[in-house]
């Protein structure tokens, strides 16, 4: 198993080269090249691009007569059912993330066979079919309510691009269990509030048929983020204790030197 977090020549500190360090702080100020302006140009540059920007996207429109009388109705009763679907296809694009985050972890976690945590394969197995069910139970609440789970809404394209980090994380082979974890971690603290925020937007609406199964959802994940968490600090205890066990081998080796 690779060294958690080994010491070596990371040379992007100061501190690798002192003459250079010493030489830039001391610089006398009439050195020092000045740059003329500040950032107020670039303030306007990016005012100007938001205020003639266009939206992320759109909810499609429904491309069936169940679903337009469905979505018809509920405009005429005063609610908003293109903010619901819009959630929904977050949750979707997420609940999708989340079980190929779970892939990647499992595919981590039986090369490295790190016995650092209590963590199991059953454990994240187990998660892993949360969160395809999970994306089941969106898609069949989508569909319910006359919307297409195959479109992309605004929200959905946004945290596509806000998990693309996690997933770099967790894919890449350089990082331990324990960053992997951290960042599993991040997911499913981001995969609570968004069951919490569709189950007072289902309230809102009167979409009552909805919350049994995301308060199942909710429950289960809720579940995962106490399971993560855990791991996650098991982990990083287990760094430490690791990285302390090395030195006190390297100081009884050194004594023992010292008294022979």
């Amino acid at each position: 198993m690779k060294e958690q977090t080994p010491m070596g020549m990371n040379r992007t500190g100061m501190q690798m080269s002192p003459l250079d360090a010493s030489a830039m702080t001391g610089a006398p100020a009439s050195m020092t090249p000045a740059t003329p302006g500040d950032d107020s140009a670039l303030a306007e540059m990016r005012s100007a691009y938001i205020a003639e920007s266009d939206p992320i996207g759109s909810v499609p429109l429904p491309g069936t007569v169940k679903g337009a009388m469905t979505t018809g109705i509920s405009m005429l009763t005063g609610d908003q059912p293109q903010l619901l679907l819009d959630k929904l296809g977050e949750r979707l694009a997420f609940e999708r993330t989340g079980t190929r985050l779970y892939d990647a972890l499992i595919t981590k976690f039986e090369t490295m066979q790190d016995q650092s945590t209590s963590m199991t394969l059953a454990d994240l197995q187990k998660i892993r079919q949360d969160e395809a069910r999970h994306f089941a139970i969106v898609a069949g609440a989508i569909e319910s309510l006359g919307g297409d789970p195959t479109s992309q809404t605004p929200c959905a394209d946004l945290v596509g691009v806000e998990s693309m980090g996690l997933m770099q994380v967790v894919t890449d082979p350089r990082t331990t269990i324990a960053q992997c974890l951290h960042a599993v971690l991040v997911a499913e603290m981001t995969d609570n509030a968004g069951w919490e925020l569709l189950i007072a937007l289902a309230e809102d609406q009167n979409q009552n048929s909805l919350i049994s199964d995301f308060s199942v959802a909710l429950d289960e994940e809720r579940v995962h983020l106490q399971q993560v968490n855990s791991w996650f600090q098991e982990a990083t205890i287990g760094e430490v204790i690791s990285s302390g066990a090395l030195v006190d081998d390297v100081g009884d080796a050194s004594t023992s030197q010292q008294l022979h």
